[in-house]
């Protein structure tokens, strides 16, 4: 759609500076490394997902929403073979998106192929706005795929896979972001979207707590299916987030990017 990346990314980059000032003026927790050299690794795990995505686009020139618009013109997928309401279809679009997305996390937990991939999120040291975009490539790439099939499914319209997006990034960053909420506005907040106290829990050495709070976007699912957890036992000063086995490597590229094809 015309101006879609430039929307996005606008939106992207606006959010990102916005809870970047937050973390600086009332931080959550104490920084156990220096911001520069983890954030230069962040970002450089963020450019080599962004070439993947372009890489995959060539090969498969029909991304998310491209995938939305396609299905709409052959008549694919569920919305397009009913005639509900835009806003009922608009509303279920994100929903079954945002289930899938959680369903998917909680995949990558369980199967140990996947989980190699996805412990690079995890293996951060520390956790800021710049966790949120700290996944490998080919997790990302796996990802997208699962989004395009899913969309062809359903048949949503192009602005709900865009509204979708928007709302999984935004809010991905904003409950990785190391920002202190007040408890009264935490307890209101997570009834309906995670926020950053209860998506610490996630990042947890502790693999009963990090199997957990699953959620990026909307909070339900962890409720719905008993996988929530409201606070760390050791509490939010205290806790240790990333691995087990944490050191310094993973703000390191090289090492990060390495890291699932590497026998521990």
């Amino acid at each position: 759609m015309e101006n879609e990346t430039l929307i996005r990314l606008s939106i992207f980059l606006g959010l990102f500076a916005l809870l970047a000032t937050l973390e600086a003026l009332a931080p959550r927790r104490v920084r156990s490394q220096p911001r520069s050299r983890r954030w230069t690794t962040n970002w450089g795990i963020t450019l080599a997902n962004t070439l993947t995505l372009r890489a995959l686009a060539f090969a498969l020139p029909l991304l998310a929403v491209g995938a939305a618009l396609d299905a709409q013109a052959q008549g694919w997928g569920l919305f397009n073979a009913l005639s509900w309401p835009l806003w009922l279809e608009f509303t279920l679009a994100v929903l079954v998106l945002d289930f899938a997305i959680w369903l998917q996390h909680l995949i990558t937990h369980k199967v140990p192929l996947l989980w190699r991939l996805h412990q690079v999120h995890h293996a951060d040291v520390d956790m800021d706005v710049t966790t949120a975009i700290r996944f490998h490539p080919v997790e990302i790439a796996l990802s997208m795929l699962l989004k395009i099939g899913l969309v062809y499914l359903l048949g949503p319209a192009a602005l709900a896979v865009i509204v979708f997006e928007i709302l999984l990034n935004g809010t991905a960053m904003f409950n990785h972001a190391n920002i202190r909420l007040p408890l009264w506005l935490d307890a209101i907040v997570r009834r309906f979207l995670v926020t950053p106290d209860m998506h610490r829990v996630h990042h947890s050495v502790h693999r009963s707590e990090h199997d957990s709070n699953y959620g990026f976007a909307l909070s339900i699912w962890d409720q719905m299916f008993g996988t929530y957890i409201p606070q760390p036992k050791a509490g939010h000063d205290e806790m240790q987030v990333g691995l087990e086995w944490q050191d310094d490597r993973p703000s390191r590229f090289g090492w990060s990017i390495s890291l699932p094809f590497v026998r521990k």
